[in-house]
């Protein structure tokens, strides 16, 4: 993958954390003397964000001598990246590229062990991360979950059509059937998706035309009920469970019958360790 970021946003980031300088490796008069600086995951990760860390040393005046690519899984003490350079150009990328990369590395273990642990039980379902990423992350969480193997959910307002109960509070309850099958008409090419909370409410989505339901805040036995009823009345439709989907629970909604999983645990997941040491060139 290549750096999702451009130099400007990276810049600015640089910025933020070192703004006039590195004041202590300058006050110690040692910002000039050659400098290695190695990253190694403190222990076994799925990597993300090790080009727009690499891009940061480059921009910070440093030489990126070799750095494994955003979707890696590395080993516990595995070298990451490895640069040289002047010590202060070095210094001032370090943090900030530690950090991007930790964050971005969260992402995407999380997301990695939460379809590994589907399918070590033999279920090949897809795991779709929601757009509930921190405001102004977009890209970086969009490259994180593809790192760990999912996809997108929604990248935007722009590119889906998910019906929520906040929209189906403005259209007429007897109208909906005709206005589900308009959409499907428009946009042959997109899925319609739609937000249902119990049993009764997906049954009448599926029969007013929805494509997929997403099951807000079901539980794995309230999924299979909702399958086999959808069976019983021969209504079609995908099932999503959404809200509350963790690495915790997610097998049991892949048992429950799920057609795919919908979740932001990922965005939570705690950063992984990124090891940073500095030497001189002779060691």
């Amino acid at each position: 993958m290549n750096s999702c970021l451009s130099d400007a946003a990276l810049h600015a980031m640089l910025a933020d954390d070192v703004p006039y300088g590195d004041l202590t490796t300058r006050s110690l008069g040692i910002g000039a003397q050659p400098a290695i600086m190695v990253m190694r995951a403190r222990r076994a990760m799925r990597v993300c964000g090790s080009e727009e860390a690499a891009r940061l040393v480059e921009l910070a005046g440093g030489e990126v001598l070799s750095c494994v690519a955003s979707g890696t899984q590395a080993a516990e003490g595995a070298e990451l990246l490895r640069a040289r350079g002047s010590l202060e150009s070095l210094q001032i990328a370090w943090k900030t590229a530690q950090t991007l990369m930790e964050y971005l590395s969260g992402i995407a273990s999380c997301a990695a062990e939460m379809l590994q642990l589907v399918r070590d039980e033999g279920f090949d379902l897809p795991l779709a991360c929601t757009r509930k990423n921190f405001p102004g992350t977009r890209a970086l969480a969009a490259k994180a979950v593809v790192a760990g193997g999912a996809v997108a959910h929604r990248l935007g307002l722009s590119e889906t059509l998910l019906v929520f109960p906040d929209h189906r509070v403005f259209v007429d309850k007897a109208a909906l059937p005709g206005v589900f099958a308009r959409i499907r008409r428009q946009y042959p090419e997109k899925k319609l998706v739609a937000e249902a909370g119990d049993l009764a409410e997906a049954l009448w989505l599926a029969e007013c035309g929805a494509e997929i339901l997403q099951l807000e805040r079901f539980s794995p036995a309230a999924l299979s009920e909702c399958k086999q009823a959808l069976a019983t009345h021969n209504l079609r439709a995908l099932l999503a469970p959404a809200g509350g989907v963790t690495r915790d629970n997610a097998l049991a909604y892949a048992r429950a019958g799920a057609d795919f999983l919908v979740s932001s645990a990922p965005y939570f997941a705690p950063p992984r360790d990124v090891q940073v040491r500095f030497a001189t060139p002779e060691h």
